[in-house]
């Protein structure tokens, strides 16, 4: 049976740094599938596409399948099912005939959704606890703001760093592409709805209006075709203990320990959970039979040491750490308008202001 101190010797001062996860994945369709990676937009000079990386040492390229933001907006909606719901304040903000949780909210309790609903000056107030010293607050309206990190960049520039954290990356990668071609089911123009010239002009350009519409035939060459990974698929998980040892409830040890116990079960919940196998189109993943996988304490030494977590074990242990803190209440509140629009005129003054300055 577990018990709430079970777990204290990771949250002792001079305890350990870390408890790492390292699995090995493999596509659905076995060894040597094509993995589809995310794709970024073009910025600076990075002209869009899979971001990839060539390693000096080896000259080979390293290609990022998820990244540690995608990974957790992937974790964090598990708190809504029914099994791990009693263990956190469940808000939910309506707007029209859209619900939205904060565990959908890209920035969290720092989200613009949250500016702009009632919940605002509480919120306002909790991040600036944090900065005074005291993270209860923010635990008892958003706990999972503190296991996976939260800026508020809007206002108080509070900002809390991620506990859990996980990425996916490719090792040796060789980048394929892919071309198609769209034929229409008719031939537009010989019905007339448009001349053969206008129809020879449109086609093959992808940005024409027709071509757009699906009037004509529409060929797409060498788009971005996926991945193949001749070394690894890793995904790396990383439970900082160091980063959860500087939560306080101001100097009050007990009410500080109480604290950490709580966001330490959630973190270990949420560390623990099956990852899941659907990133995207073309890349599903699942672990690897014939690899080793790890599950370790890293202490601030260096040394490793095998730790079993399991995840049972680790739900049961938060339900225990969460009754002894005292969850927050769910709260379901309504958008509004007026301080949307409020929020918007202070970014454009704030805008204006600087302008001014140079």
């Amino acid at each position: 049976m577990v018990k709430i101190a079970d777990y204290d010797f990771l949250l002792a001062d001079d305890g350990p740094a870390a408890i790492v996860i390292r699995e090995f994945l493999m596509p659905v369709e076995g060894p040597g599938g094509v993995v589809f990676p995310s794709t970024y937009a073009a910025g600076g000079t990075f002209k869009g596409g899979y971001n990839i990386d060539i390693d000096p040492s080896t000259n080979k390229k390293i290609c990022l399948i998820d990244s540690v933001g995608s990974q957790a907006n992937r974790i964090e909606p598990i708190f809504r099912m029914e099994k791990y719901r009693q263990l956190v304040p469940q808000i939910v903000v309506e707007a029209g005939d859209r619900e939205v949780s904060i565990f959908e909210a890209g920035h969290r309790a720092g989200d613009a959704l949250f500016r702009c609903c009632e919940l605002q000056p509480e919120i306002d107030a909790a991040f600036r606890s944090v900065l005074k010293g005291n993270c209860q607050p923010i635990a008892k309206l958003a706990p999972t703001s503190l296991v996976f990190g939260v800026w508020d960049s809007r206002a108080t520039q509070a900002k809390l760093p991620r506990i859990v954290a996980s990425t996916i990356r490719a090792f040796d990668v060789h980048e394929l592409t892919r071309s198609a071609v769209y034929i229409p089911p008719l031939d537009y123009s010989a019905l007339e709805v448009f001349t053969d010239e206008e129809k020879t002009k449109a086609e093959g350009d992808n940005k024409s209006p027709l071509a757009k519409r699906g009037f004509v035939h529409n060929p797409a060459s060498q788009a971005p075709g996926g991945v193949l990974v001749h070394g690894e698929i890793r995904r790396d998980a990383t439970l900082q203990l160091a980063a959860l040892r500087h939560l306080h409830v101001y100097a009050d040890p007990d009410q500080t320990l109480t604290l950490r116990r709580y966001i330490l079960g959630l973190s270990l919940v949420a560390f623990t959970a099956p990852p899941q196998s659907y990133l995207r189109q073309g890349c599903t993943l699942v672990r690897d039979p014939n690899a080793s996988h790890e599950c370790v304490v890293v202490g601030v030494d260096g040394n490793r040491t095998t730790i079993d977590l399991s995840h049972d074990a680790m739900i049961a242990y938060a339900g225990l750490a969460a009754k002894g803190f005292g969850v927050g209440a769910d709260r379901t509140v309504q958008f509004q308008k007026e301080l949307a629009s409020k929020d918007v005129k202070a970014d454009e003054k704030e805008k204006k202001g600087k302008a001014a300055k140079k």
